[in-house]
């Protein structure tokens, strides 16, 4: 069962949350606390509230254990940006950005393994072939 947790507007830019994301992904729920405690990072901290928030829903809502979830996936998606204003030279205004990014995190209690297509790259034999006609 997929348990599903979103913080939305969160105010760290998603480039910097993203590093933080992929360091919990496909860990336990406690192994990923542990971790994020100890990321000195903001982001850190937001996606810890995020996880924290998806194990209560699996334990109060879905009456799951939560030291069977474990971190199916942490995704990091770009959100609106605030614009503000501000004052520069010769009565001209500079925009300021302030990013926003909404957070996702999805903990399933089934544990699956997960297979990483190999994809390799075959030399045809055209490439030797135009050399030799080439030569020709």
């Amino acid at each position: 069962m997929e348990i599903k947790s979103t913080y939305k507007f969160a105010r760290i830019s998603a480039k910097k949350a993203v590093d933080v994301a992929r360091e919990i992904q496909g860990l336990p729920a406690a192994d990923a606390l542990d971790v994020l405690t100890y990321t000195p990072k903001k982001a850190a901290f937001l996606i810890g509230k995020t996880l924290k928030t998806a194990i209560a829903n699996a334990e109060n809502n879905f009456e799951l254990d939560a030291e069977d979830l474990f971190v199916k996936e942490a995704r990091v998606g770009q959100g609106p940006s605030f614009r503000r204003f501000k004052p520069r030279a010769r009565g001209s205004a500079a925009v300021i950005k302030k990013s926003t990014s909404h957070i996702f995190i999805t903990l399933s209690d089934e544990q699956q393994v997960e297979k990483k297509s190999t994809k390799r790259k075959h030399v045809s034999a055209n490439k030797n072939q135009k050399g030799a006609s080439a030569s020709e």
